[in-house]
């Protein structure tokens, strides 16, 4: 059903309203996950703030009566209970100040809705200990204000709705100009990015357009932690996650007369990024803190807990793929002396050139060349005074060298790079300690000298190649468009392709796996290793690369 042209809602409409939120919210949990860079990228904002709002809807359902004071009521309690992390806290206050100022309606105008969220903004403000400007807060606070004095009888829901999102994009456009982690990390907000999802998702309501969520489908927290992020010989430098809902009871304290502030002042001495309330009986805490224990046992002396979450903030889930609607603002980050960027394919080759310092990844390689419009956008993006370019690839190299020549922001080097090999040995030392450019490009092209780079991968038609018999789907081994060996057989031909490529005066093979190899494969490639070339090193890329099986780089 349209609403857009409604001028007052009930309860009914609300709860219809806020789930399409949060189906927007969690179609987008993965784009905002990846946002998160407090004070690590822990990758769990968007799981958290859906976590946070799927439990006040659950007990928004439950609520029989459709007045809208009362279900805004039981959304707002149901929230505060699921509240998880900074940003789900924060989220629970927007809406429990909201459910304030809508108390006892049936039904509400638009001038109505409008006080509601200020009122959401005031009590997310009184609620954070030290408020943090360019955060969820902010991109709150700024929408709130600003669409307020444009509100009159005559305005629609639509109208509001869509003045709204206008000024909520343009905060959150704007937070990495207040908080210079974010322009450092060149995104914004992610606590904020969420809050703008709900909001677009509620104004594809207002025109009809409801995103529905399932219920049955976990966020991707569900997974569970990398383990592996820390083992035996770590050393804690971030602390722990600490959330906990207290029940204050009788025997222990005076429920009424009990002042969150007590408990406030105490985290203020062992920790950060505090934010405490008291809902009732129920006080609810998040602290970060290297000494989750004192927090407990200080607040054990008033209550007792209902529920305790306690998590090693070094532990961190980050997905990688992004499921977007409409883009969220995109920031240029700080400007810097010196930046680098890639042309790679493959996650895993994506993933392991921005592990070595590469400062942009242009989607790019063989037969997927990029445009001189995607170097210039690439460019752009990383704000740099000066700029290296790897094209990876002989037939994109003309495409990198006249995107230098057209670019004017910065001055743009491109390194000669052939195929992903070079640009490895180059980034694997990385050095921007030199005091010119020049001896910065010097160095990188040095590096490169030193490795050998070539490819496996199936041919396509029957050929004669000097002295190479090859047949149509055989595997070939081949480097700078020479083709070294052939073999029916894939691991066959990386041996041969190695022998070709004078492994005997090398130390390290790295073996790069392309997309879909088998475990039949892994397996393969390490016997050979371990049989044939017992005195190299040998490391191995899950690089998810089409087209080649393999690519070895050999140092």
């Amino acid at each position: 059903m349209n609403y857009t042209n409604c001028k007052r809602i009930d309860g009914t409409i609300f709860e219809a309203l806020v789930k399409s939120g949060a189906g927007n919210l969690k179609r987008n949990i993965r784009e905002i996950n990846d946002l998160n860079v407090f004070p690590i990228p822990d990758g769990d904002t968007g799981d958290n703030m859906y976590r946070t709002i799927a439990g006040g809807l659950r007990e928004m359902e439950k609520e029989p009566d459709a007045a809208l004071g009362k279900k805004a009521k039981a959304l707002a309690a149901g929230m505060l209970l699921s509240a998880r992390g900074n940003s789900g806290v924060i989220l629970s206050q927007l809406f429990s100040g909201m459910s304030n100022g809508l108390e006892g309606l049936r039904e509400a105008s638009v001038a109505e809705i409008g006080h509601a969220f200020s009122e959401g903004v005031r009590r997310a403000y009184e609620t954070v200990v030290t408020p943090v400007e360019g955060t969820i807060l902010t991109v709150a606070r700024e929408a709130a204000d600003g669409v307020s004095p444009s509100v009159d009888e005559q305005t629609t829901f639509g109208e509001f709705s869509e003045r709204y999102l206008a000024l909520m994009k343009d905060s959150l456009a704007n937070t990495p100009e207040l908080l210079d982690v974010l322009k450092e990390a060149g995104v914004v907000d992610s606590g904020g990015a969420g809050l703008y999802r709900i909001a677009e998702g509620v104004s594809d309501a207002l025109r009809g357009s409801t995103v529905e969520t399932d219920e049955s489908e976990a966020p991707s927290a569900a997974e569970g932690p990398d383990l592996s992020l820390f083992d035996e010989n770590s050393v804690l430098e971030f602390g722990y996650c600490t959330e906990f809902l207290l029940r204050l009871t009788r025997s222990k304290t005076d429920v009424d007369a009990f002042e969150v502030q007590t408990v406030i002042d105490y985290l203020s001495t062992i920790g950060e990024s505090i934010v405490a309330f008291k809902n009732g009986s129920i006080v609810k805490v998040h602290v970060h803190t290297m000494e989750p224990h004192k927090a407990l046992a200080f607040c054990q002396q008033f209550g007792e807990f209902l529920t305790v979450k306690i998590e090693n903030m070094m532990l961190q889930h980050n997905e990688h793929e992004r499921g977007r609607q409409e883009a969220l603002p995109e920031v240029k980050r700080a400007r810097m002396k010196y930046a680098s960027c890639v042309v790679a394919s493959g996650q895993g080759v994506k993933d392991v050139f921005t592990e070595m310092g590469a400062d942009r990844i242009i989607e790019g390689g063989q037969g997927r060349n990029p445009a001189i419009n995607d170097f210039i956008e690439a460019f752009d993006k990383m704000n740099a005074d000066h700029i290296f370019v790897f094209p990876n690839n002989s037939n994109i190299l003309m495409a990198a060298q006249q995107a230098a020549k057209l670019y004017g922001a910065s001055e743009v080097h491109v390194v000669p790079s052939k195929n992903v090999g070079q640009a490895y040995a180059a980034l694997a030392m990385l050095d921007y300690s030199f005091d010119s450019a020049e001896e910065v490009l010097k160095n990188f092209v040095e590096n490169m000298e030193y490795v050998e780079t070539g490819m496996v991968t199936r041919a396509i038609r029957d050929v004669d190649y000097k002295d190479l018999s090859v047949k149509n789907n055989d595997f070939i081994g081949f480097t700078n468009k020479k083709v070294l060996s052939a073999s029916q057989d894939k691991t066959e031909a990386l041996y041969g392709l190695c022998e070709q490529l004078a492994i005997g005066e090398k130390s390290i093979a790295t073996v790069i796996f392309g997309e879909g190899a088998s475990k039949t494969d892994r397996d393969g490639v390490r016997r050979m290793f371990a049989e044939r070339f017992p005195d190299k090193e040998y490391y191995e890329i899950d690089g998810e690369q089409e087209i080649y099986d393999f690519i070895v780089i050999l140092e």
